[in-house]
């Protein structure tokens, strides 16, 4: 809203988040080349602030301090002032949160730093309370006068640490290229180190999902058939989706836990833990047959579909945590407005979601959870399981009914490449496990939207918003999108897929991987020339764009027949290994790599008339090691040739390093060839 108020540079960008700086007094550019030449030509010092559209505390500085017209004044007086949105400049955000790193000030958002002309930091921090900001606005002025020699020393030393190799800081040298079952099991018992195991989940408050860390556990159990790292899995998958930071009416998770119950959450809604967690439940489904896994997949595909999906088929960025200028009101109740919602089932639905008159979060509001299943819960209440299901359903529907007349919480619109990725990877391994049309269709949907919105004479863009994409695709664009292209092949077996995937890897060997370290920088060597050039090797709550394009080279080498492919994804993992195993909740993607090269990848083709149904079938089995071809007649895929239906029946083909069992015509015998296979593996001891 204007209100009358002047608009800076800011409200010809079209990201939510930098627009919503646009009618602030502080004169705001965009991050250009232009802006770093407009520093350098009147000698200033840049103010490089960085957050995102559902940032809380990014809201509260600008409301604070931005809005401020006597703080402003200061900042246009004496700095070039620069707004980012780190979602969509990813690259920006990795160099100068290093810096900040560096300065010894713990990392967060929103991010302010202080950069020479040069775009060299030399001082930075978090959030500031205005009285605060305004105090190093004037002392940061007063020594850019004063102490300019100094500031420039100070910031061509950050500079250098910027660019300093992540192999060497971290004290990586690499080794020639192996993989052991007691490294492997090192990896899981240093995981299970830091395992919560009364709440689950790893470590303290504040308690992030991190799916990487469940899909590798998964492949853990699957390798080692230890109880206890299911055990481990299945209480926080459970915790978390009987906790606040599950949405119990409306499906989807927010991003974080403030506590270490689970129970209070960080209100906005990421599309990049949602497609995870998708997946994450997905496959855990496949290993433990639990329904709630399934429910919490359904609700949570429902709730993407709902509220952020566009009208052409791709998916927005996030939803805010507030609204009405107050955190979760919107997801929040009182029990007086329950009973007037609910009338006489208000009390059973109190006590199934723990609701109190004194509420347990802000202004007494309740935070719905759960904490027993559905099956307890019934039994102690003398109620039939349907009926306790039936009085749910009713419930939701009232409750969301109530949520439509809401003011919503904030939404970014902005369709990011990446976080797509994540989440057509989320519907179609979900597809894969449960087989509902409707998740094949919505996984076409976004798979063919992003290959003609964001793909352009071969390269990709990062972002998209009305009908434009701008910005150059980063490695993470690349990687997540052929790690998901792999599997929308796997459920439909159309190569088109398959090849896409391939032709990206190619783009990115040529314009992102350096020959030196044998690792991908995280950028385009076509794209602007930033103060450093960084890579990417530490998986967070994204893995790291090495680590799955590293994952992607392993599957690709099979599918192609490519050795140079294989080779390249074994260096890589050669090159961290050391911090794998000694750090594995830092690089747990690189753990689940390390799981696929620990015994040989099956191939396992079908060929023929009812390949779809083959592959229908054997989706029911949680086989995490496997790559899955397929066609009904002919194919140009390498592991494919020579291999034919015989008799006119669908033939099941199950290889390891290009040498194939016999042939068969049921999952069943061909499951029995991969459990043969499989048997090699000792039963480890319990974490």
């Amino acid at each position: 809203m204007s209100d009358g108020k002047k608009a800076n540079r800011l409200i010809y960008q079209s990201s939510p988040y930098l627009l919503q700086h646009a009618y602030n007094p502080v004169d705001w550019h965009p991050w250009s080349e232009e802006t770093l030449q407009k520093a350098q030509a009147e000698d200033k010092p840049i103010i490089v602030s960085i957050g995102y559209a559902a940032c809380h505390w990014c809201h509260v500085m600008e409301h604070q301090s931005f809005e401020n017209e006597q703080i402003a004044e200061v900042m246009n007086t004496h700095f070039v002032c620069i707004k980012v949105d780190r979602e969509e400049r990813p690259d920006v955000d990795a160099i100068y949160m290093d810096a900040l790193q560096a300065m010894g000030v713990q990392g967060g958002w929103p991010l302010n730093v202080f950069l020479n002309p040069d775009a060299k930091p030399f001082y930075g921090g978090t959030y500031f309370p205005p009285k605060q900001w305004l105090g190093l606005l004037q002392n940061v002025a007063d020594a850019y006068q004063k102490s300019r020699q100094e500031l420039d020393k100070s910031a061509d030393q950050f500079a250098q640490h910027l660019n300093t190799s992540e192999l060497t800081k971290y004290g990586l040298s690499g080794s020639n290229f192996h993989v052991r079952e007691e490294d492997f099991r090192l990896i899981g018992y240093n995981l299970s180190t830091r395992f919560d195991k009364k709440l689950g989940g790893l470590g303290q408050a504040p308690k992030f999902p991190m799916p990487s860390n469940y899909l590798f556990l998964l492949r853990y159990y699957s390798h080692s058939q230890d109880q206890s790292a299911l055990n481990q899995l299945n209480l926080t998958l459970r915790e978390m989706a009987y906790g606040g930071i599950y949405d119990q009416i409306g499906g989807g998770f927010a991003r974080y836990s403030v506590d270490a119950e689970w129970l209070v959450p960080h209100f906005e809604k990421m599309l990049y833990d949602n497609g995870q967690l998708v997946s994450l439940y997905a496959e855990a489904y496949q290993a433990t047959k639990e329904p709630l896994y399934k429910q919490v997949v359904m609700d949570t595909v429902a709730f993407v579909e709902r509220e952020l999906m566009n009208p052409e088929g791709g998916f927005y960025s996030s939803l805010d945590a507030d609204s009405e200028g107050e955190e979760g009101k919107f997801y929040t109740f009182t029990k007086e407005e329950l009973q007037e919602v609910l009338g006489e089932e208000e009390p059973l639905f109190s006590k199934y979601y723990h609701v109190t008159a004194a509420g347990n979060f802000e202004h007494g509001r309740n935070i719905l959870h759960r904490r027993i299943s559905d099956e307890k819960f019934a039994q102690e209440n003398q109620l039939a399981l349907e009926v306790l299901q039936e009085m749910k359903t009713g419930w939701k529907e009232k409750i969301m009914e109530v949520r439509e007349s809401r003011i919503r919480p904030g939404l970014d619109d902005k369709i990011l490449l990446s976080w797509n990725a994540l989440m057509l990877k989320g519907l179609a391994d979900a597809y894969y496990v449960f087989g509902e049309k409707e998740l094949l269709a919505l996984a076409l949907q976004n798979a063919n939207f992003l290959l003609k919105n964001m793909l352009k004479d071969g390269k990709l863009y990062h972002n998209y918003k009305a009908g434009k994409a701008t910005i150059n695709g980063f490695l993470e664009d690349y990687a997540l999108l052929i790690q998901a292209l792999i599997r929308v092949y796997e459920i439909t077996f159309d190569e088109k897929w398959l090849q896409q995937a391939k032709s990206l890897t190619n783009y990115t060997l040529a314009h992102f991987y350096d020959e030196q370290e044998q690792l991908f920088f995280f950028t385009d060597n076509s794209s602007e020339k930033l103060i450093a050039r960084k890579k990417e090797i530490m998986d967070n709550v994204v893995p790291s764009s090495n680590s799955v394009m590293a994952t992607n080279l392993h599957f690709l080498g099979l599918y192609f027949d490519e050795e140079h492919y294989q080779q390249l994804s074994n260096n890589m993992l050669s090159k961290v290994k050391d911090l794998v195993i000694k750090e594995p909740s830092y690089m747990s993607n690189w753990a689940s790599l390390y799981f696929y090269k620990l015994k040989p990848t099956a191939e396992v083709a079908i060929v023929g008339a009812k390949a779809a149904a083959k592959r229908a079938e054997l989706s029911l089995f949680f086989l995490p090691n496997m790559l899955l071809l397929g066609t009904q007649n002919q194919s140009t895929l390498a592991l494919l040739q020579d291999k034919i239906s015989i008799n006119g029946d669908t033939t099941i083909y199950v290889c390891y390093n290009k040498t194939c069992q016999l042939p068969v015509h049921t999952v069943a015998e061909a499951l029995e060839q991969l459990k043969n296979k499989k048997q090699d593996t000792n039963k480890f001891p319990e974490l």
